[in-house]
């Protein structure tokens, strides 16, 4: 009955016009200061998109706090207004989490941007949301530690939290999921939660419910994060970089999974199909040759590197792998990765003018040739642009849908084909967003992916935190 009853909240409370935004305003004012909130039409649009397809949705104002308590103090105004209530980081999302769907008062965390606290002897350190994840290295450059999660874009790292970011060296340091210890959350009704409890960063807890974990991934829909205390590893002794061209999408796949099964502890493992390399060698004047290819890096001792290599070349060998060609030093090693870096822009050069997204799935490995096997055929069928790259180490990949947006039959035919890709993944035990996160276009397909009870209970946890269905609405449920 309870489920029952917070599911028909969620669905049936409506916001009310925001026809009295400028009696909230001064209040807004009194708490961030004059400069700290704008309604300026530009600024607006800036702060209603990200890097997604999706439309422009503005907020009807922008605030720009510059503490928890700020934030804390903003977020009772509108929770008592009932205005919703959308984090925005540095927009580099790209489901559309940022769009005011609903109209109301976007929190630009920027100017929150300290890293405040680093334990090098813990291998840890909590930052504020503003802070990126090239500041923060930047910033750790003369500790010797590093943060390795890498989702392409300089996103922040509490957004990256927010939306369970993770990218090319996953398979070897994890998702923000597994580095996150703790979070401060600013709730919608502007309590202040830390995840595991005020300055808890321990590397492991059986301590309660898992909140931290409740709150990454949850796309700024439970409440705002303010800080993440986040896991931190050495600066690796070396690193070397290697290609290989395999025959068959199933001879890249097989070498990955014995690699792994070898215990080699790669660092990297990236898939470019043969219609991606052929993009890249010609955006970069490359001569890679045109087929399936695997973007190899290992991290570790001088020694423990040479191994890495000797088993990799090996196992790459038997399954027919050919041009394996590696590299130490930085210069040489950029080279060799400079395909897979400029992979988004040299399939945007197949079709100037066009607009690209990029969808993102995943399956468990055994089902990873398969799938893009089956994908590629579509692809064909329907006459579409889509050159594929994946992080092929946990079986997430990208077709990046190059398309005219002018063009209707185009728009809908690239619509038609990603979901008939997620329900591929479905069907064979995946998920419909490896990393990108729900949004606004994946509601649907998280339905079916989760199933009705699984999705009641999100529902009822959403409606417990967030009665007033403040918190991004619109998305993910």
């Amino acid at each position: 009955l309870f489920l029952f009853v917070c599911t028909i909240l969620i669905h049936s409370f409506t916001l009310p016009p925001i026809s009295g935004l400028e009696r909230v305003i001064p209040a807004f004012r009194s708490v961030c200061g004059e400069d700290g909130v704008s309604l300026s039409e530009a600024v607006r649009e800036q702060h209603g998109r990200d890097e997604s397809v999706h439309r422009c949705c503005p907020p009807d104002v922008v605030v720009w706090p510059r503490s928890v308590e700020e934030v804390s103090a903003l977020a009772k105004i509108c929770h008592h207004h009932c205005l919703p209530i959308i984090p925005f980081g540095t927009g580099t999302g790209l489901e559309g989490g940022v769009g005011a769907v609903e109209g109301g008062v976007c929190f630009s965390l920027r100017n929150m941007d300290r890293v405040l606290d680093v334990h090098q002897e813990d291998f840890d350190v909590t930052v504020e949301p503003g802070v990126t994840r090239k500041a923060l290295n930047s910033y750790l450059r003369d500790t010797g530690l590093w943060f390795p999660v890498d989702p392409g874009a300089d996103a922040s790292l509490c957004g990256m939290a927010a939306t369970s970011a993770s990218g090319t060296n996953a398979v070897r340091y994890g998702t923000m999921r597994e580095n996150v210890l703790n979070l401060e959350v600013v709730l919608a009704d502007g309590t202040i939660i830390h995840t595991a409890g005020r300055g808890r960063r321990t590397r492991k807890t059986s301590a309660g419910y898992n909140l931290t974990n409740l709150f990454v991934g949850s796309e700024g829909t439970l409440g705002l994060i303010t800080k993440t205390t986040l896991r931190l590893y050495g600066v690796p002794e070396a690193m070397v970089s290697a290609v290989c061209t395999f025959p068959s999408v199933q001879a890249a796949v097989d070498s990955t999974v014995q690699v792994l099964q070898a215990g080699v502890p790669i660092a990297r493992i990236e898939f470019l199909d043969d219609v991606m390399i052929d993009a890249c060698n010609r955006f970069n004047s490359l001569s890679y040759p045109v087929a399936p290819t695997l973007f190899l890096e290992f991290h570790g001792s001088e020694k423990s590197l040479e191994e890495q290599v000797t088993v990799t070349e090996e196992i790459t060998r038997d399954n027919s792998g050919s041009d394996f060609n590696w590299a130490r030093d930085a210069e040489t090693r950029g080279r060799l990765w400079k395909a897979r870096h400029d992979a988004w822009y040299a399939a945007l050069a197949l079709r100037p003018g066009c607009k690209a997204y990029s969808t993102d799935v995943c399956v468990p490995l055994s089902h990873l040739p398969q799938i893009i096997v089956e994908t590629k055929e579509d692809l064909v069928l329907n006459r579409l642009t889509g050159p594929i790259a994946g992080h092929v180490g946990d079986g997430n990949f990208h077709c990046i849908m190059v398309m005219d947006p002018n063009d209707q039959d185009e728009v809908t035919r690239v619509q038609e084909f990603t979901e008939r890709l997620a329900r591929r993944a479905l069907a064979l035990d995946g998920t419909c967003t490896g990393e990108h996160g729900v949004g606004l276009g994946k509601r649907a397909l998280l339905r079916e992916e989760m199933g009705p009870m699984a999705i009641e209970v999100m529902q009822g946890l959403k409606a417990t935190l967030d009665p007033k269905n403040l918190m991004n609405p619109g998305k993910v449920l």
